[in-house]
């Protein structure tokens, strides 16, 4: 797939595509036989890619995730899904175009899919509140979960946001309610529940469609608290230590798996899922149905008790010893 947008760090990647590329063109003009420069420079790239890609830091993991071209939820659902049937509003003030959602089936069976949707340019940008929902919106994903739970359907949930909305007017209707109700709602729901970061996974932005069965991250993402960059501007005053932020953190698939607070990372295609889309669409229909085929065998107690169990052992509590 042809890149319109490289990172610093993949500067000699892209000088090598852009030689392919002007090989190709000649030989396709029929000047020259290019046939074994191509076959040379193809070598030279995966060499390459392998080079770079392979240790990346914290922060260029963070820049691929927001990479422009990188597939969002509708992009998934389009290409992973049939007979997608978006459903709309809170039922309560608005319809959130942040949040994305409806009943659908993969390969035949039937799921209830919800994500956070960007945009590509500045008008769908504006229009999805680049991907930063409103309190409407996690009420309407509750909404579409308990949908899902009256017709005993799974969830799926794909997560990409820098974070919920932080203006005043999301506070006034009550951000820090609605994020809260879906984390308790989603712990006792009787349905399975498999959530995917396909891009940012921000602070509560992101946990408020995060509690699942399994929760699994693509490769090049991120998963934190808060990001690298607000989290350098309180600890230094300036986004200049936003590398060093990313790295502290601890946020990426890797790091996160590693700790035991995701269940498991989905390869991506080398140098992120905008090099290769449909492969990526591929590798996330392949781990949806394999999470939903063990998670259908089980039962609601069994089920709703395995996930709280599962959310319960993270992170560490230390009580004081007696007369302490």
């Amino acid at each position: 797939m042809a890149n319109a947008f490289w990172f610093d760090f993949e500067k000699d990647v892209q000088d090598l595509h852009e030689q392919l590329e002007k090989a190709r063109v000649t030989h396709e003009q029929g000047k020259l036989d290019m046939s074994d420069m191509v076959q040379t420079i193809e070598s030279k790239i995966k060499e390459a890619q392998k080079s770079v890609y392979s240790h990346l830091t914290g922060w260029q993991k963070v820049q691929i995730s927001r990479h422009p071209e990188r597939p969002y939820t509708l992009d998934y659902i389009g290409h992973i899904c049939t007979d997608f049937v978006e459903l709309f509003g809170d039922r309560q003030i608005r319809d959130d175009k942040a949040i994305v959602g409806g009943f659908a089936k993969i390969d035949g069976k039937p799921v209830m899919i919800i994500g956070q949707q960007k945009g590509r340019n500045t008008k769908q940008r504006q229009l999805r509140n680049f991907g930063m929902p409103n309190p409407e919106g996690y009420r309407k994903a509750l909404r579409l979960m308990k949908l899902a739970e009256k017709f005993d359907v799974p969830v799926v949930t794909l997560i990409d946001t820098p974070g919920a909305s932080p203006g005043l007017e999301a506070e006034e209707r009550g951000q820090g309610e609605a994020i809260a109700r879906n984390l308790m709602e989603m712990a006792v729901l009787e349905v399975p529940i498999v959530c995917i970061i396909i891009g940012e996974g921000a602070s509560g932005g992101a946990l408020g469609i995060g509690v699942g069965d399994k929760v699994l991250m693509m490769e090049y993402t991120w998963y934190s608290v808060i990001s690298p960059e607000s989290c350098s501007s309180i600890l230094w005053r300036t986004w200049d230590k936003k590398e060093l932020a990313a790295d502290a953190l601890r946020l990426s698939s890797s790091d996160m798996f590693k700790n035991g607070l995701v269940d498991g990372i989905i390869k991506e295609p080398i140098g992120g899922a905008h090099h290769n889309p449909e492969e990526a669409y591929s590798a996330v229909k392949a781990a949806i149905k394999k999470e939903l085929k063990s998670l259908r065998e089980l039962d609601k107690e069994t089920l709703v008790a395995q996930r709280i169990d599962k959310f319960s052992q993270m992170g560490v509590v230390l009580e004081p010893e007696d007369g302490a």
